[in-house]
């Protein structure tokens, strides 16, 4: 059976070691292959941990992951030091690799300064938009409709994603393009608990409209307030999750100590 990395390797159209356009790093063909590799089998693993086939605080097993992909455990190693970085997993020494947990004050300071990022990007947007960036939002939002009135978390999440990188980086603004990109997977994390319910997916989508609204008209001021906005009622919504899962925890707690007790 042909593995499925060098399926998916074969496939990729564009990998690279270039930092950039103008700047490229000469590697060795072996070096290449060992980067692209650890790539592949970093996107996996973060995959598997963004759709909850890995639960927070649950260990990595590195043999059974490199057994699935079919490759040997030094590229699930380097790819696990990376996604460390990320803030998706921690190590223990001697014990090996945990998934991060999801914890109520890491996620109101992953919160807050999403906020933060977010309003600063809508707000330099705003002044610049074109009709083509218009378009576009728009065209997210009725994907992102769609998607919500028929509860498919599935389709709305990626294009929720989707949606605010392509604000992020629309403003061409390459340092905060960066501190984005740096921590929206650990965002990640945390948001999913607020969005799992399908009331939840459609005021999302209707404040993103709001978002593009605001930025239509141009109004810098708008946007940014719209947008801290929607950021600060996501926290909430994720906020009421993480506090319903937790009494739902206990209430189970409790009946297993009832039942033993019976």
């Amino acid at each position: 059976m042909e593995s499925k990395v060098l399926t998916f390797c074969r496939l990729t159209p564009r990998l690279s070691l270039m930092e950039n356009d103008h700047n490229p790093t000469t590697v060795s063909l072996a070096d290449f292959r060992a980067h692209t590799l650890t790539g592949v089998v970093q996107h996996e693993i973060e995959r598997m941990i963004l759709s909850g086939e890995l639960k927070p605080g649950q260990r990595l097993n590195e043999k059974a992951v490199a057994d699935k992909l079919s490759v040997s455990r030094g590229p699930v190693r380097e790819a696990c030091r990376a996604l460390a970085e990320l803030g998706l997993v921690y190590l223990i020494p001697q014990r090996g690799v945990f998934i991060q947990r999801v914890t109520r004050d890491d996620a109101i300071e992953v919160y807050d300064l999403r906020a933060g990022l977010t309003a600063l990007a809508a707000s330099l947007l705003a002044p610049m938009l074109t009709k083509d960036m218009a378009t576009q939002l728009d065209q997210y939002v009725d994907e992102m409709q769609d998607a919500a009135e028929k509860g498919d978390f599935s389709r709305f999440d990626p294009l929720n994603l989707e949606f605010h990188d392509y604000i992020v980086r629309s403003t061409g603004n390459s340092r905060l393009i960066k501190l984005y990109r740096g921590f929206v997977k650990e965002f990640h994390l945390f948001r999913v608990h607020g969005l799992v319910q399908r009331g939840a997916l459609l005021q999302s989508n209707e404040e993103h409209r709001e978002i593009v609204n605001a930025l239509k008209v141009q109004d810098a001021n708008l946007s940014y307030e719209t947008s801290f906005s929607h950021v600060s009622k996501g926290k909430e919504r994720m906020l009421m999750a993480l506090d319903g899962m937790t009494k739902s925890g206990a209430e189970t707690d409790r009946q297993k100590v009832s039942d033993k007790i019976a």
